[in-house]
């Protein structure tokens, strides 16, 4: 009887055992099919190289600065006096008080040449140099550059001292390793490393903005110090960093700061040459209209009378595509061009006409109190981000507006305060605070009496419809 209950359990037992051993068979099989999927994957490199070598061999290069200036005399500081005295005791306190700044710089020839920025000396009383063995030098000015911030110092000294190779900034790709070595906040020789963010960057500084982007962590002190690639190159001068945002800095690309830096060393200032012309991007809009192939090149709004540009036969509407065998892509580009060039230099111009290139031949001048006066107000313009011409015949028929209704606007840069304001492309700016605006040399003489932080009213023309803009400045 009890055998007979058993039987079934007995025979059932072989299908349970293999059961379970098909499944555990499965099991070890699907673990070796992801081992073997693992095994089979490549071997990655280190994801972060070592700087350890080349950091050894850069650091001698660079230098920490410390400035002296002296920012007030005794009569700076005089305070009234509670008991009606002039001698306040507390203005001895003042008396001679001095302010200390830092930067960094690079030292470029063996007999003591260094190149800083502009700003980190301008005001500077006594300029101090420690190098990284701490010895110290009492620098003197060169040159310096304001435009381009740029400076170029020299120390005295016996010593053979190892100057910094300089590299082609054209060839940095983004993505590219750096490495940025300075002074920040008093802590010398410091090293920090990052990537190429961008190139070609604008932020509105100066005429010849051309900034190369970094994540490297850049901060007060590293002004003026090198930017160096994998080779051990320099290929940047950091100069600036946005205080509001953490892993964005910015250097100025090493080839522009060649051209500068020769100069400085030859008679210890820029001389720039001057073409004549006021450019301006291509927009869509624009290209549509004057049915140009592309965006490319710089279009020419103005040509000032008896310039180098309008003596080779520059005229407005030409599109300049290329100076002196460099393409310009944009309008920044041939002014910086232009600023490498000393007055007096014969140069090329290829530009587009009705279709058709053509190539001038234009020997440069040298900047006039004309061109200076342009270059301030389109300053001002490019802070108001907006530019604007004057109406040309087509314009004011197609917008039916008088002859000398005033300027229209030709471009509106994202972010401006004219951007912010509501400032579309195609707007006939009618007034400025007020008063009638017929011709460009009105609305600008009207901009150039903006001071900042001032409310401005412009009276503006929108198809058929008339309205008032207010912005600040």
């Amino acid at each position: 009887m009890r055998l007979t209950l058993i039987l079934p359990f007995l025979l059932l037992a072989p299908l349970v055992i293999t059961s379970c051993t098909r499944k555990e068979e499965k099991k070890t099989k699907g673990e070796n099919n992801r081992i073997d999927s693992v095994r089979d994957m490549p071997i990655l490199p280190p994801a972060l190289p070592s700087f350890t070598l080349l950091v050894k061999k850069l650091k001698p290069s660079v230098v920490n600065i410390s400035t002296t200036s002296v920012i007030g005399d005794e009569r700076s500081f005089e305070f009234p006096s509670p008991h009606g005295e002039r001698g306040n005791p507390f203005q001895k306190l003042f008396r001679g008080f001095r302010q200390r700044e830092l930067g960094s710089g690079f030292i470029i020839s063996e007999d003591g040449y260094i190149i800083t920025n502009s700003h980190v000396i301008e005001k500077a009383d006594e300029i101090q140099v420690t190098l990284e063995n701490e010895k110290r030098y009492i620098a003197k000015i060169v040159g310096g550059d304001s435009k381009t911030d740029l400076a170029l110092l020299k120390i005295d000294t016996r010593d053979k001292l190892t100057p910094a190779m300089l590299g082609n900034s054209d060839k940095l790709e983004i993505g590219n390793w750096i490495l940025a070595i300075g002074n920040p906040f008093g802590l010398g020789h410091t090293v920090t490393a990052g990537i190429v963010s961008a190139k070609g960057r604008i932020l509105g500084l100066g005429d010849y903005d051309d900034f190369i982007q970094t994540d490297a962590p850049i901060n007060h002190g590293n002004s003026g110090g090198p930017l160096f690639n994998l080779e051990g190159e320099v290929v940047g001068v950091t100069s600036t960093v946005l205080t509001r945002a953490q892993g964005i800095g910015f250097a100025v690309p090493i080839n522009f700061v060649k051209q500068v830096i020769e100069q400085l060393r030859g008679n210890g200032r820029v001389e720039r040459g001057w073409l004549g012309v006021v450019i301006q991007d291509l927009t869509p809009e624009i290209a549509e209209v004057m049915r140009l192939p592309d965006l490319e090149g710089a279009l020419v709004g103005d040509v000032t009378s008896g310039s180098p540009a309008d003596k080779a036969g520059v005229k407005k509407g030409d599109v300049i595509l290329e100076f002196n065998g460099q393409k310009i892509k944009e309008n920044g580009e041939l002014s910086r061009g232009v600023s490498t060039k000393q007055p007096g230099t014969e140069v090329e111009l290829k530009l587009l006409r009705d279709g058709m290139e053509k190539t001038l031949s234009v020997k440069l001048g040298a900047p006039s109190s004309v061109s200076t006066d342009m270059a301030e107000v389109q300053s001002i313009q490019g802070k108001l981000g907006l530019t604007v011409k004057e109406l040309s015949l087509d314009a004011t028929n197609r917008l039916r507006v008088e002859e000398d209704a005033g300027v229209i606007v030709t471009k509106v840069d994202s972010g401006s305060p004219g951007g912010k304001a509501g400032f579309q492309i195609g707007d006939v700016i009618i007034e400025v605070n007020r008063k009638r605006i017929r011709t460009s040399e009105e609305y600008m003489s009207m901009i150039n009496l903006i001071e900042k932080g001032q409310t401005t009213l412009f009276l503006v023309k929108r198809k058929d419809v008339t309205l008032y803009i207010s912005m600040r400045f």
